[in-house]
């Protein structure tokens, strides 16, 4: 049995059943390098040389450190088709509040078109509620925006960026 970053508990059954047959709504799984996993990411931005022994490192971190929620999507074929984050921020404002933030949404190019994409926001929302956040923090390109507001997100402020590394500042 796979080791999960988080309690696959926190996976809603209704959004599970929204997926097309043969696909799996489920945390990120310690032994997900082998399925694809990077292979999606890279998809979506510039992912550097990472190796089995470092996403497992990280993974145990995260596991650690709490606060983080990659869920995935499988294909019967058992590879990742799509990923999203949602990082839980703990503040002293709003009565020690928490806010979350979803980060790194991206479906294979070969499985668009099935809305994994919405029901990834979805499924990170819901665990938002869940783990009693208090507000969800998307930040995105423009291009994005028709996207997310059909998953029920609002344009709010604005993002301002600082990269210690001005090589990367462009690499989304």
């Amino acid at each position: 049995m796979s080791e999960y970053l988080f309690n696959e508990s926190l996976i809603s059954d209704d959004i599970q059943k929204e997926l097309p047959d043969g696909y799996k709504l489920r945390p990120l799984a310690k032994d997900d390098f082998n399925k694809g996993v990077i292979q999606c990411l890279e998809q979506l931005s510039v992912t550097g040389e990472i190796t089995e022994e470092n996403f497992i490192e990280r993974f145990e971190k995260m596991k650690i450190v709490g606060g983080y929620y990659i869920i995935v999507i499988e294909s019967d074929e058992k590879k990742v088709v799509a990923v999203g984050t949602l990082f839980v921020e703990m503040k002293f404002i709003r009565g020690c509040g928490k806010a979350g933030h979803i980060e790194d949404i991206v479906v294979h190019d070969s499985q668009r078109g099935k809305n994994f994409g919405k029901r990834i926001i979805e499924q990170l929302k819901d665990i938002g509620k869940k783990v009693e956040c208090y507000k969800i923090i998307l930040d995105c390109n423009e291009k994005n925006v028709p996207f997310y507001r059909k998953c029920g997100l609002e344009t709010k402020d604005l993002q301002m960026t600082y990269y210690y590394d001005k090589e990367t500042k462009n690499q989304n």
